[in-house]
């Protein structure tokens, strides 16, 4: 096997030789004549120093911060991880919270004369060493320098160096900058104010540096105005030693999924460089590999360890652990035992080192914050993929978002739902399952959203197959809450839970294939175990991105998204005549019934958007091309066809069970009802977004016998919206919005014509169709306007005239 060897730093480093003793010595003198120009060690460093020894030792003297680099770490890897520690309330519009990673690279430590540079190093390219093409690559893949600092002195034994590394935090570089280029336009950033920046503190562990700083910036509109025309934040710059052992690289799949690193190889036989992925995962080896090898269970030689946060509270530290260690049956399928293990933190006597800072140690942190989340951040070695450290962040406030789904998707079929109080064996559980599947990410899984597809609709009502199997084959999908149980469904499981998919996963990407020497020698069985399950749809990886695949969304369940947002509906009609009662507290105000509306009206938005993904909709089914069949196959049109009729009946007929008045009589009814035109309006605009009508228009031309075509959508949605002016009907004010809605929308593809003389709309067949559409309305409303009585609704229907009119009239 020949090695491939990564691509190395600057030519000039790489032109050091070592052929000769004789510019070795010559360099040595020079150095040492420089040395004695330098200050003493102990003018430098003072005996007011704080210092700190780790990795290599930090040093405060005064404001400056000194970083004495050994020697011997010249030119090893480490990874830079940079990380909002803290910002100010609304910041990024609430998405961007502590714990947020803002940049990880790669840096070497490399001294340049009497200079240390940091420079940035990049594994994506690589070639071998003694490859005709390594130079071309090494000369195209110049590494910069992020950071330079003179040398202030050597240590008294010459081992280390001591540098400045205070610029590299109080000035700006942009490589770890907390904010990012569309955050300083929105905030109209002008510039850091080095006056109110500055060091906080700096620890060193044994294989890592933390460096907390203080960055405040001047800024026009800043998040909160209050702050005198500031934003300041705090943030977390990680030093990390790589590893010189490296784990050996697994190759990606995409048909089965995982976070992954790029790689391009320019020494491959294909034309062109060969892009290729490796997985992100643990180094999990086998403490005895013969009896790995003979299938029995074998604890690994290092297993994954999670501490929990001092600062969880006790009462929920057990649903904590549990939910750690759920994963231990993962591994097992991959053929280990105790995998994975959750402990409490340590006291002090037990181990005086522990911090959560120190990258030894793994933590699920319990942030007490009001952020409303979750989230599953590792970091890993861009050369191997291998899973260095993790921590899990879970804010206290994300109590309150499985509260509130829990009653509003439950609280029909369940009494112990109907609380804001929800009982601690159910929001217990919720927990474990929500660090579960946080813990998944940390171990190198992405959301599987097309896993809840592979169970039929109707089964989540069966007690017997939710308490086996769970609500989906992956705890990895977005599916909380069984919405699909209705009332007298006895026994079912409410909660997700782990389940096959994660099994197959996890021994796909973690079981030790101690025969293989290289990744691809690897490939031949990995593939073997993948089109074992195919076929299967338990074991099919779809990421929920794109919107084009129905049976890959989140928080759908079932394989049925008309029949599950039935009844998910179902469900939601009897919850909304109780929510006065549930959320009610004797000498309290209705916030708490505001925000659970307002949170039910959302949930009934997603059930539209599941099937509202139906129509226009591809399925794809991840293949290689040894593998027979297709990988993206259309929606079938009866299937189309019936979720256009769920969409007139749940979505654009007006929601009177939403208009309960004891609800709007006691929250603020305007901006209710609002929200609910704003659902509706949004779901039309979906129906008709020009990707969807342009996949219809294709699948019509490829299959003209089984299409459902864009033209009779139009017309059933027609209908629908307009099923007043068909039936000589007066409108209400919700359905006048909606039909206003869908006229604006229809004309404004006329509208903009003269705006969009390149665009790919315009040379398609929507604009025939809209226009068609147009004219098609304007004959019915002429024929039909004055059927009815009402004379707000004649002026509608003239209103609606006009505006046909004014559209086909600003034609280009």
């Amino acid at each position: 096997m020949i090695k491939k060897i990564l691509v190395l730093g600057s030519l000039a480093v790489l032109g050091v030789g070592c052929k000769s003793p004789q510019p070795v010595a010559q360099e040595s003198s020079k150095s040492e004549k420089k040395k004695s120009d330098l200050k003493k060690y102990s003018e430098v460093i003072t005996s007011e120093a704080k210092t700190d020894e780790g990795l290599f030792t930090t040093h405060f003297v005064d404001d400056k911060l000194y970083f004495e680099i050994p020697v011997d770490l010249f030119e090893k890897d480490m990874l830079l991880v940079s990380r909002i520690a803290g910002v100010p309330s609304g910041f990024g519009g609430g998405y961007v919270n502590a714990g947020s990673k803002v940049n990880e690279q790669v840096v070497r430590w490399v001294k340049r004369n009497g200079n240390i540079d940091m420079k940035v190093i990049s594994f994506e390219n690589q070639s071998d060493e003694d490859s005709p093409i390594y130079k071309s690559v090494q000369a195209n893949n110049f590494f910069p320098i992020l950071f330079s600092s003179k040398i202030e002195t050597w240590s008294e034994d010459s081992t280390s160096v001591v540098i400045d590394a205070s610029a590299l935090f109080e000035d700006e570089v942009e490589a770890i900058n907390g904010i990012s280029s569309g955050l300083r336009k929105r905030y109209k950033v002008k510039k850091l104010d080095k006056s109110r920046s500055y060091i906080e503190s700096a620890n060193a562990y044994p294989e890592n540096i933390e460096i907390k700083h203080v960055m405040t910036y001047e800024a026009e509109t800043p998040p909160e105005r209050d702050q005198a025309g500031t934003i300041s934040m705090l943030l977390n710059q990680s030093m990390i030693l790589l590893p010189d052992d490296k784990m050996q690289p697994r190759l990606a799949d995409y048909r089965v999924g995982w976070f992954t690193i790029d790689k391009y190889d320019y020494d491959s036989d294909e034309l062109k460089a060969d892009d290729y992925e490796i997985i992100r995962r643990w180094k999990l080896v086998p403490k005895d590999i013969e009896a790995y090898k003979r299938g029995e269970l074998v604890e690994p030689v290092e297993p994954i360890v999670y501490y929990l946060d001092p600062a969880t509270p006790e009462k929920w530290r057990p649903y904590f652990k549990q939910g750690i260690e759920d994963w231990n049956v993962a591994f097992e399928e991959a053929g280990f035992k105790n995998a994975i293990i959750a402990k409490d933190p340590p006291s002090k006597e037990e181990d005086p080192e522990f911090s959560p800072e120190d990258v030894r140690y793994s933590v699920v942190r319990y942030v007490a914050s009001t952020t409303r989340n979750a989230v599953g951040p590792s970091v890993s070695d861009p050369r191997t993929g291998e899973i260095i450290e993790s921590d899990i962040i879970w804010y206290h406030n994300h109590l309150r978002s499985y509260r509130n789904r829990f009653m509003i998707e439950a609280g029909a079929q369940n009494p112990n739902a109907r609380t804001l109080n929800t009982p601690e064996a159910e929001i217990g559980e919720m927990m474990r399952m929500v660090i579960a599947h946080e813990v998944g990410h940390a171990l190198g899984l992405p959301h599987n959203m097309k896993a809840s597809s592979a169970y039929p609709t109707d089964s989540l009502r069966s007690a017997e197959f939710t308490q086996k199997y769970g609500l989906t084959p992956s705890i990895m999908d977005y599916a909380r809450v069984n919405y699909v149980a209705q009332p007298g469904d006895e026994g079912v499981r409410y909660i997700r839970m782990m389940g096959p998919y994660d099994l197959y996963a996890i021994n796909w990407g973690y079981r030790y294939l101690p025969e293989a020497d290289s990744p691809q020698e690897e490939k031949a069985t990995l593939d073997k175990w993948i089109l074992e399950k195919a076929g299967d749809p338990v074991y099919e990886f779809g990421s929920g991105y794109g919107g084009a695949d129905p049976q890959s969304q989140r928080e759908s369940l079932g394989d049925d998204q008309v029949k599950a947002s039935e009844y998910g509906i179902a469900n939601l009609k009897k919850v909304v005549p109780n929510l006065v009662d549930w959320t009610s507290k004797d000498g309290f105000a209705y916030d708490e019934l505001d925000e659970v509306y307002r949170e039910l009206s959302y949930m009934w938005r997603g059930y539209l958007s599941h099937v509202v993904t139906n129509v226009g909709g591809v399925y794809e089914t991840r293949k290689t091309s040894d593998q027979e069949g297709v990988v993206y196959e259309p929606v079938p049109a009866k299937i189309q066809k019936e979720a256009v009729e769920f969409l007139n009946d749940e979505a654009f007929s007006t929601p009177k069970w939403m208009l309960n008045q004891d609800i709007l009589g006691r929250v603020e009814a305007p901006e209710a009802i609002d929200r609910i035109q704003s659902i509706q309006t949004g779901a039309l605009e979906d129906l008709l977004e020009k990707d969807r009508l342009k996949r219809m228009i294709t699948n019509e031309e490829v299959n003209p016998e089984s299409a459902y075509s864009p033209v009779d959508m139009m017309a059933d949605v027609r209908k629908g919206i307009f099923s007043e002016l068909y039936n000589s009907r007066q409108t209400d004010a919700y359905r006048r919005n909606l039909q206003r809605s869908y006229v604006d929308i229809a004309a404004a593809y006329l509208k903009e014509l003269d705006e969009r003389e390149n665009d790919e709309v315009l040379k398609s067949d929507i604009m025939a169709l809209m226009r068609g559409e147009m004219e098609q309305l304007k004959a019915d409303i002429n024929r039909r306007k004055n059927r009815t009585n009402h004379q707000l609704t004649r002026f509608h229907w003239n209103d609606l005239l006009a505006r046909i009119d004014s559209a086909i009239l600003n034609e280009v």
